[in-house]
């Protein structure tokens, strides 16, 4: 089935990998921000409308987590009153959506890997914005995939990853934060994983119907477990193994890399306006059983970021 596919948020993270992602399903119509204003709800059913997709994938997002706790209106804007709508007129037109949703709708205070089912509790305004689009979709009736994700970071754009390896230009040591715990995510496997669980669905001939049995929320983040203090020290690793890439030069603005040290610390020894979960570790066994594979382990995709491709899916037997 050849699919005609709205994509939001096309310069994000996210959004930038799955143009080239979610090509070999169909037709992609991406729209950035500047072509469609998420604040404005008319602006979004005039676009649903006029594209009449079969498929709305929305990895637009707000995601300025302290800064939505000064302006939380405008955050829930972007994070829950936009995909409610998107979900109300994919409803109308008998499309499916996709959506991305974060760890920051739990509190943090367990010590396993949280479930699909476990009760949210978020802790601050980006995970109260986050979970009420989620809850807007499911109300919406429409058929969904709500995927939550967590520590996302990838070649292009704001992130942990690009921050660090600005401040290893600038700083000998390093003060990273070592008792919050997660599992950081590239964007392009996130990208690749989305476009795998797609063509699985779509590969059916009753395609409707097929999305229909998989609608719902799944978690999807890399394997394995480590801290922002480990997580640093491996993106120093790789950087130091790749002296020379181009993508490096241009990420360290042509700078070498002086940081020797990288300390731990404390959150309470870093105030942020907005507070993390200390625990932010996600289960993917759903989606494991769902849709048949896995991603790999946070430090092999780290080193595929590194290289400019996504990690390879590790494939789940029946």
């Amino acid at each position: 089935m050849t699919l005609r596919i709205l994509l939001t948020g096309k310069n994000g993270q996210v959004g930038r990998e799955l143009i080239s992602s979610l090509r070999p399903l169909g037709e992609v119509v991406a729209l950035a921000h500047a072509e469609l204003d998420l604040t404005k709800p008319e602006e979004i059913r005039k676009i649903v409308r006029e594209v009449r997709p079969q498929l709305i994938v929305n990895a637009a997002a707000y995601t300025a987590v302290d800064q939505a706790e000064s302006d939380e209106a405008a955050a829930r804007a972007v994070n829950a009153d936009a995909p409610g709508v998107m979900a109300e007129e994919a409803k109308k037109i008998g499309a499916a959506l996709v959506h991305y949703s974060t760890d920051y709708v739990f509190d943090g205070s367990k010590s396993t890997p949280y479930l699909e089912t476990d009760p949210t509790n978020p802790i601050n305004a980006y995970g109260r914005t986050k979970l009420a689009g989620e809850e807007a979709i499911r109300n919406s009736g429409a058929a969904h995939l709500i995927f939550r994700t967590a520590w996302v970071y990838g070649r292009e754009g704001k992130n942990f990853l690009g921050t660090i390896l600005r401040l290893a230009t600038q700083r000998e040591e390093l003060r990273i934060v070592s008792d919050q715990t997660g599992s950081p995510t590239c964007s392009a496997d996130i990208a690749q994983a989305t476009a795998e669980a797609l063509s699985r669905i779509y590969s059916q001939q009753d395609d409707n119907s097929a999305f229909s049995r998989v609608s719902g929320t799944y978690h999807l983040t890399a394997g394995g477990v480590t801290s922002w203090y480990e997580f640093t020290k491996a993106i120093l690793e790789e950087a130091a193994g790749h002296a020379g890439d181009p993508w490096l030069a241009a990420a360290t603005s042509g700078q070498p890399l002086i940081a020797r040290s990288v300390v731990p610390i404390k959150a309470a020894e870093y105030p942020t306006s907005a507070k993390r979960p200390a625990y932010s570790v996600l289960s993917n066994d759903r989606l494991a059983h769902a849709f048949r594979f896995r991603l790999q382990d946070w430090r092999a995709q780290l080193q595929s970021c590194f290289a400019g491709k996504p990690a390879a899916i590790i494939q789940v037997e029946k």
